[in-house]
């Protein structure tokens, strides 16, 4: 392992790609503690401080954003707005003719693609810098500590912003969001692993340590959270890891005296092939109702639909399962990839090509859908359950699971796999050495 490691910066190429892309991960958290103008921080902080207590999804947009929210910082935004683009048009592609057309033209339209995503993305900022200027403009509703009376204006001055600061912050939330954007392209093209994947990971990272200090856990509950945390770390590493191989046969060629093809092959299928894009659906669907019905005065329903209800945990999970089946759905396609087999010369054992490899490919999808489905319902509501049983704070709980866990360990081990990518393929041993190997040497 650490020679591995150690091997890491022995190829100049790869070692200019690890400090390019830490020197542009210092960059994003240097930007993360630049204010928005006009924000008085020790205001900002006690508001956001008493309203966690009562609205978790706050702190978990708080999490999610490196802690930017809390401080009201240029980042604030987060890369979500980038990212709720790219599924957008990831769904699209799949909807739309044309747009599937172009996305088969190779790296042009790829590249086309992207462009109208990043053009999507600043509209989408807007939208939401919109929202999130809210609670910096006045919170009375939320339960403020002592020394202040009467309304709290989180400004310099208590009085209320203006249009113009009104504006300046969206600006200011929407280039911040879009220089995030720039910085994940950048690590992509020449850094190493996804490069908004990291910023995302970067942000729970960094927030994880104060959280838990500032959490006051009794010993027997801090031992019981890390057992639990490991538990759930190697969960979610076996169901992303984990593969259902179906066998492919390859039919026999005959030309003259020799025999060409004949050789049986493995098709790899991802038990959990939607990743965390179900549980990310979900968890922005459910964040619309309670507000919807705050503004038209249902408040009980809103409270109802709060994190952590019996009636939320249901709708979560829910929709986790619809929005798996969904995903999958539009991602994979049996008719297709039985067409493609059978024009390649292929086949599975004991199953006739065309209609029923599709049906019996659709039948193998279903289940493993249903299996990869079942694990992230699970992981989904892992945190209310934690929370009730252990009495912990609800901002802690949320890192065993939901959309925190799955992104860091999905991001960690492709960043594993990018490395040792690298090492294999300058001859140098990989992070994980095979036993065969060993036994061979």
């Amino acid at each position: 392992m650490f020679k591995a490691i150690q091997n890491l910066f022995v190829i100049p190429e790869l070692r200019t790609r690890i400090f390019y892309t830490l020197g542009l991960l210092v960059v994003y958290r240097l930007g993360w503690n630049i204010p928005l103008p006009g924000i008085d921080p020790v205001k900002l902080d006690d508001s956001m401080t008493a309203g966690s207590e009562d609205n978790p999804l706050v702190s978990f947009i708080n999490i999610i954003s490196g802690g930017g929210l809390q401080r009201a910082s240029l980042f604030s935004l987060g890369i979500m707005p980038y990212i709720s683009a790219s599924i957008i048009f990831s769904l699209l592609v799949k909807v739309i003719p044309s747009l599937e057309k172009l996305s088969k033209e190779g790296s042009a339209g790829q590249r086309k693609i992207n462009q109208w995503t990043r053009y999507s993305t600043v509209p989408i900022c807007i939208v939401q810098a919109a929202f999130a200027i809210g609670p910096y403009k006045q919170l009375t509703n939320i339960p403020m500590p002592d020394k202040y009376d009467g309304p709290v204006y989180i400004v310099f001055g208590n009085a209320p912003p203006g249009f113009g600061m009104e504006l300046m912050w969206i600006l200011a939330l929407t280039t911040g969001t879009i220089f995030m954007m720039w910085i994940g392209e950048m690590i992509t093209e020449n850094g190493v692993g996804n490069g908004v994947s990291l910023l995302i990971m970067a942000g729970i990272v960094a927030v994880l340590p104060q959280s838990v200090f500032a959490s006051n856990l009794a010993p027997a509950q801090g031992f019981l959270l890390i057992a639990l945390f490991v538990f759930v770390v190697l969960g979610c590493v076996f169901m992303t890891k984990g593969q259902r191989k179906i066998p492919v046969q390859y039919a026999k060629l005959t030309r003259g005296r020799r025999v060409y093809g004949g050789q049986r092959h493995y098709m790899p299928i991802r038990v959990n092939m939607a990743g965390v894009m179900p549980v990310i659906f979900a968890s922005a669907l459910l964040a619309f109702p309670p507000l919807l019905f705050d503004a038209v005065g249902w408040h009980a329903m809103s409270s109802a639909l709060g994190y952590g209800k019996y009636l939320w945990s249901l709708l979560y999970v829910v929709l986790t399962f619809f929005f798996s089946f969904f995903w999958v759905a539009l991602m994979f396609n049996p008719v297709e990839m039985s067409k493609n087999m059978k024009e390649h010369g292929s086949f599975i054992p004991g199953i006739r090509p065309g209609r029923p490899t599709a049906e019996h490919l659709e039948k193998i999808m279903n289940r493993i859908t249903l299996a990869g489905a079942t694990f992230l319902a699970v992981v989904a509501v892992l945190p209310v359950i934690v929370a009730d049983t252990l009495s912990l704070p609800d901002v802690l709980t949320i890192y065993l699971g939901g959309t925190t866990i799955l992104i860091v360990v999905s991001v960690a081990l492709d960043l594993v796999d990018k490395l040792n990518s690298y090492l294999v393929m300058r001859n140098y041993e990989g992070f994980l050495r095979s036993s065969d190997r060993r036994r061979g040497e």
